[in-house]
């Protein structure tokens, strides 16, 4: 097994691009629900995984699946539902197993594969409410009475 200190990183660095590529993962922390250290609880996940992976070499799919969902839901209040839990599971298990057998070159070559395929973040914005609308519309109306008021002012000192 691969252990020296470069090759523990390179295999650090492969974790690191699995989860900030995660859409859920990115979701959690762009949208605070980690709270405002949800970066930085990104940041420790990514040790917390590495360091997982080091003490249990013969990890099943179903137990990384386990442990992150547990993670995620404990440290962002969040579920996972998408179906991307096995996605992330097995790329995460790749990545070990490459490192196990001292594959660092073809380690490397896939990390740089995930980072160039999931360059974009995901982004989610929330659609405007019915109370938003309902705003804009109030504010339109306001504008045109304005307009309005304004113009029968001019009308009426024209006449004076």
């Amino acid at each position: 097994m691969a252990a020296s200190t470069a090759s523990r990183q390179l295999f650090t660095d492969g974790v690191r691009t699995v989860l900030n590529t995660w859409p859920v993962l990115q979701i959690a922390v762009d949208n605070g629900f980690g709270g405002v250290y949800g970066q930085q609880k990104a940041d420790w996940m990514v040790d917390v995984v590495q360091q997982y992976f080091q003490d249990n070499a013969d990890l099943q799919q179903s137990e990384v699946e386990d442990f992150l969902s547990e993670l995620l839901d404990q440290e962002f209040n969040t579920m996972v539902e998408d179906g991307s839990l096995p996605q992330v599971s097995v790329q995460l298990l790749h990545l070990f197993g490459l490192w196990q057998q001292g594959s660092l070159q073809q380690l490397q070559h896939t990390i740089n594969t995930l980072t160039h395929n999931n360059t974009q973040r995901a982004k989610v914005t929330a659609p405007p409410t019915q109370s938003d609308e309902e705003e804009e519309e109030e504010e339109h109306e306001a504008q045109v009475h304005h307009t309005w008021n304004t113009q029968l002012q001019d009308i009426t000192m024209e006449t004076l």
